[in-house]
């Protein structure tokens, strides 16, 4: 097969990819969940069988602790969390309105001295629409998160579907994973290992690693403002947790709602404000200094920026389902990028002509000699 065609063939494929993936994105869900749950228990299963468990009893095992303590969470946090967000959307528009008051009462002064009333009186107005734009876009968000949420998992494909799927790729992972070894082409077969190894030592590295990241953070966060005392404490360090796997994002979002709601909550007292701030300070080293280092590390090999690109995009394109593929084919496409920059430094076309004439006669040379 001819190089054209081998890179027809590849394009051809990854565009039947992309069309099943938007074909199909409102019922990809639970596998996709199930695939990524049974990729990353695999590890736990090959150690469990190498300590005497068959693979059906090892698969058993994990899947019944997981669920155990999925449904134990579930128990404990969905109440207090289900409370705490209704509490939030209905308090959000007062909360900002009041905040938007403090914020003019204070600066108002300032204003008119720099500009005169006018001045004042534009950013007053400026404010009260970013204000309630703010407000009716996260409002949304979270009512989208919830209806949408239910609306796409649903509690049978969430308790019943993925962990049966997820079962059943468990039991056959080491099986397929030879079966699709043997369909590698034959005289590329090496080079291709070779990525895919790359490819899994990237994605498991990030997505165990970030995950644990997530949750410590949101834990430290939750903890930290429950504290402090601040309202919806749980809540909005949960969701900073959660959104810490786009960077800066979870950090961002959780300093903005903390702060914003310690400031009308105690106000005038700026101590909680400032110790809100302090918090998030904190997870800020914390999570740079400690958690990334020690569980992610460079393991992906991505740039933040092209994370984000990449859960934007994927995001936008395939929904919920683009965000849980995007971490995964961005370290894809980074790893096929390095090799294909690679190989593009070791070609004549980088080297030129010349260079390949004068390698050719040193190899020419040495086997005379």
């Amino acid at each position: 097969m001819t190089l054209q065609r081998q890179i027809g063939f590849w394009l051809a494929s990854l565009l039947m990819l992309v069309l099943l993936l938007v074909l199909l994105r409102d019922v990809l869900l639970p596998f996709i969940a199930a695939l990524a749950l049974a990729y990353l228990l695999d590890p736990l299963a090959d150690r469990l069988e190498r300590m005497g468990l068959s693979r059906l009893a090892a698969t058993l095992v994990i899947l019944v602790v997981f669920l155990l303590l999925f449904v134990l969470a579930l128990v404990l946090l969905v109440p207090l969390l289900g409370q705490q967000l209704a509490g939030l959307v209905q308090k959000l528009p007062t909360d900002a309105a009041r905040l938007q008051s403090l914020i003019l009462e204070r600066g108002g002064p300032w204003l008119e001295r720099l500009g005169g009333a006018e001045l004042a009186k534009d950013a007053q107005s400026s404010l009260g629409n970013i204000v309630g734009e703010a407000t009716k876009w996260v409002g949304s968000v979270l009512q989208g998160l919830w209806t949408g949420g239910t609306a796409i998992i649903g509690l049978f494909s969430l308790l019943v579907l993925t962990p049966v799927i997820a079962f059943y790729l468990l039991v056959d992972w080491d099986r397929m994973v030879a079966t699709v070894d043997g369909w590698l082409p034959l005289d590329h077969r090496e080079t291709i290992r070779s990525l895919l190894h790359e490819m899994d030592r990237s994605i498991a590295g990030f997505l165990r690693g970030q995950a644990l990241v997530c949750l410590l953070l949101g834990l430290f966060y939750a903890i930290g403002l429950s504290l402090l005392g601040v309202n919806f404490g749980a809540l909005i360090g949960i969701i900073s947790g959660f959104l810490s796997f786009i960077p800066y994002v979870g950090s961002l979002t959780g300093l903005v709602l903390s702060v914003g709601v310690a400031t009308v909550q105690f106000w005038p007292d700026w101590t909680m404000p400032l110790a809100t701030l302090a918090v998030f300070a904190a997870g800020q080293f914390l999570e740079g200094n400690i958690f990334q280092p020690k569980f992610v590390g460079d393991s992906i090999g991505v740039h933040p920026v092209w994370l984000m690109f990449a859960l934007l995009a994927f995001g936008t394109l395939f929904g919920f389902v683009g965000l849980l593929l995007a971490v995964p084919l961005a370290a894809v496409i980074g790893v096929l990028c390095r090799f294909a920059l690679r190989q593009y430094l070791s070609s004549d076309i980088y080297h030129g002509a010349s260079a390949a004439k004068a390698a050719q006669a040193a190899a020419k040379i040495r086997a005379e000699g």
